[in-house]
């Protein structure tokens, strides 16, 4: 279920290819956080959207055959699209003409990175980014909406709002190291909770919940780069309230809201 609603979430975006032969177009400006659509977001294992012209000859997405023993894709089977950040390929989730979703290496430390999307032997510019440490972002079902469950798998939405006092998964990506730690090019196959998990917070219209109240966060099992945020609503939460999640001095974008009466 978290894998579908993640892939709903990396929804198209409005770049449109062109008809040439010319290689790969994007910019540092069409680079952009998966889940919070932003720029400038970026972390290592933390999914990652470069939207441009020419980056694929085809549109395929990640299926089960591309998954050998837990490993994941560097290519997808037929497309030769890559991505290269500081030379190390990434995970590839998507391709298409005028998108590519792909899981920024876990291999890799914060500070500055190049990134390279490569089709086969056409290669695109090279971009500098900034990886931070993290780079917490919830997903979104739109464009201020968070990506939240109730405990019986079913989406929260405006028809199906969370309650107070109710306990609720977000999901999330770009929350930073986990332990046990996660292992390049692998799906993670049991819990991981973030490190220093001390240092997280989830603010509702402003206010720090109760750490006592967060109940889990870390790995989404069996999914690579996805995160998963388990908590208990406050009792006095109030409607439709702001939700942002980080930790000092970097929190994911403001403006995103739950569903909630």
């Amino acid at each position: 279920m978290a894998a579908l609603l993640l892939l709903a979430a990396l929804a198209l975006g409005p770049f449109q290819a062109d008809t040439n032969n010319s290689g790969p177009y994007y910019t540092a400006a069409s680079i952009a956080n998966s889940a919070a659509s932003v720029t400038g977001l970026y972390a290592p294992n933390t999914f990652l959207t470069i939207y441009g012209q020419n980056l694929a000859y085809t549109t395929q997405a990640l299926t089960l055959a591309d998954i050998s023993n837990g490993t994941l894709p560097t290519v997808l089977g037929g497309t030769g699209v890559r991505v290269l950040i500081n030379n190390i390929p990434a995970d590839i989730y998507y391709v298409s003409p005028g998108q590519v979703n792909l899981l920024v290496p876990t291999s890799l430390i914060p500070g500055p990175v190049t990134l390279q999307l490569v089709v086969d032997s056409l290669a695109g510019p090279a971009i500098p980014i900034m990886l931070q440490t993290a780079a917490p972002s919830l997903f979104q079902t739109d464009a201020t909406t968070v990506l939240a469950q109730h405990l019986d798998y079913t989406l929260i939405t405006a028809e199906s709002p969370a309650k107070p006092g109710e306990i609720v998964v977000f999901y999330a990506t770009g929350l930073g190291p986990t332990i046990p730690a996660a292992i390049p090019n692998q799906i993670p196959e049991q819990a991981a909770t973030i490190t220093p998990l001390s240092s997280f917070t989830m603010l509702i219209n402003g206010v720090a919940v109760n750490p006592q109240q967060i109940l889990y966060v870390g790995v989404t099992p069996t999914f690579a780069g996805l995160f998963q945020i388990n908590v208990q609503l406050p009792p006095d939460a109030p409607p439709n309230p702001e939700i942002r999640i980080g930790y000092t001095g970097i929190l994911s974008p403001p403006g995103r809201f739950l569903p909630l009466q």
